[in-house]
């Protein structure tokens, strides 16, 4: 009896004093069952949305540098604001100059901008709270990001239509970096 138990003791898992050898050293794990999809999965369906740079009515931002940015073909250098329609300079030099005044921009379009993405440069700063205060009192929510980030947000958030515009500074130290397969 004993000697049939240390026979199948290995199988069982079991170890006994007597011997010396580790459990399952000789025996690599397998899978005793193949992975398949469960039933729900074979009835959905995966969609894919491509970003359209060739779009009209959407802004892209295709690429960055440390002296800024080419948006839908046009290279625009130092800050810019980007509208729903237009590309503008923003007279802003640093995270510090972001204020109530510098906003008030994207605070006065119509059709009401739903969020406004800003672009901090190579880090996410923080900004004055109240300055974010006042954005959320008109209706409009701020992301603030590193520029980096903040491209891409923005490429996405137009790519689902939404109504975005962004605010951003180019991130110093940075040769290009190229955004067309951010999706």
């Amino acid at each position: 009896m004993a000697g049939s138990l240390r026979l199948l003791s290995p199988l069982l898992g079991w170890r006994f004093a007597g011997t010396t050898k580790p459990l399952y050293s000789s025996r690599q794990p397998q899978r005793g069952h193949r992975l398949t999809p469960s039933d729900d999965e074979l009835y959905q369906k995966t969609t894919v949305q491509r970003l359209e740079k060739e779009s009209q009515d959407i802004m892209f931002i295709e690429s960055y540098t440390a002296r800024g940015f080419t948006i839908n073909g046009n290279i625009v250098i130092g800050p810019c604001a980007i509208l729903p329609r237009a590309i503008i300079q923003w007279n802003v030099g640093t995270h510090k100059d972001i204020t109530a005044e510098s906003l008030v921009l994207f605070r006065l379009l119509e059709p009401r901008i739903e969020i406004v993405v800003l672009g901090t440069g190579d880090k996410v700063e923080r900004l004055d709270p109240a300055v974010l205060k006042l954005m959320r009192q008109c209706g409009i929510a701020v992301e603030v990001q590193d520029t980096p980030n903040a491209c891409a947000t923005f490429n996405f958030l137009t790519s689902e239509r939404r109504v975005a515009a962004a605010g951003l500074i180019p991130p110093p130290g940075f040769r290009q970096h190229n955004h067309a397969a951010v999706g």
